[in-house]
């Protein structure tokens, strides 16, 4: 998915809410995040165009509380909790991931076969 900055992005998303797994004082999601404002969009494996500065979904622990939810490696995370995260460095994102006063993640992401299924329904049979 490309945008052109300033414009705005249209985008096929999916909800998955994730339940935070605690042990301890720690709050676990069971996956682990790229990308990001002030991130080398050329790095991320990811990104199409790789000018892409939005933060992915780099890695899900096999049953871990966001694989059971549902996330998938690659998936672009567009919202937290209502938060728009499409134009946030790596830090402001992690940070809002992992607020320890909230027991449930709510992301709303993309993914390229989300992208991919509604352009193949929308073309002419």
């Amino acid at each position: 998915m490309s945008f052109i900055p300033g414009q705005p992005v249209t985008a096929v998303v999916q909800r998955i809410e994730i339940l935070k797994l605690r042990e301890g004082d720690n709050l676990i999601l069971g996956f682990s995040i790229g990308g990001g404002i002030d991130q080398d969009p050329a790095q991320n494996p990811f990104s199409e165009d790789k000018t892409d500065k939005g933060i992915y979904v780099t890695r899900v622990s096999k049953g871990g509380p966001a694989d059971v939810a549902g996330l998938m490696m690659g998936d672009k995370i567009m919202q937290v909790n209502g938060w728009d995260m499409t134009m946030v460095t790596h830090d402001q994102a992690r940070k809002r991931l992992t607020k320890k006063s909230e027991d449930v993640v709510r992301l709303l992401v993309t993914r390229k076969s989300l992208q991919d299924a509604v352009r193949q329904s929308m073309m002419p049979r």
